[in-house]
């Protein structure tokens, strides 16, 4: 079985959009939060809303680093398997 260049590379982006859905959400649930929070308060500092948002993604993205590198070891080993 053979795949063409255009199926490799749809299968890259929609691992790439696999991986990167759960750190971006992560992200948009605290900006959503951040958000309310200065809405209630009235506050509008800028850096409020970056620095927490940052900080969940990096966490989110440690915490589920082994399995985003079995994703990509799998669809590594399934990319050089193919002939």
């Amino acid at each position: 079985m053979s795949l063409d260049a255009v199926d490799i590379a749809r299968d890259a982006l929609i691992q790439a959009l696999i991986i990167a859905v759960p750190i971006l959400g992560a992200g948009l649930a605290i900006g959503l939060l951040v958000s309310l929070f200065q809405a209630v308060t009235q506050i509008q500092e800028q850096t409020l809303t970056f620095v927490p948002k940052i900080i969940v993604m990096i966490l989110v993205a440690v915490v589920l680093l082994g399995w985003i590198s079995v994703r990509m070891t799998e669809f590594a080993t399934a990319m050089f398997m193919m002939t």
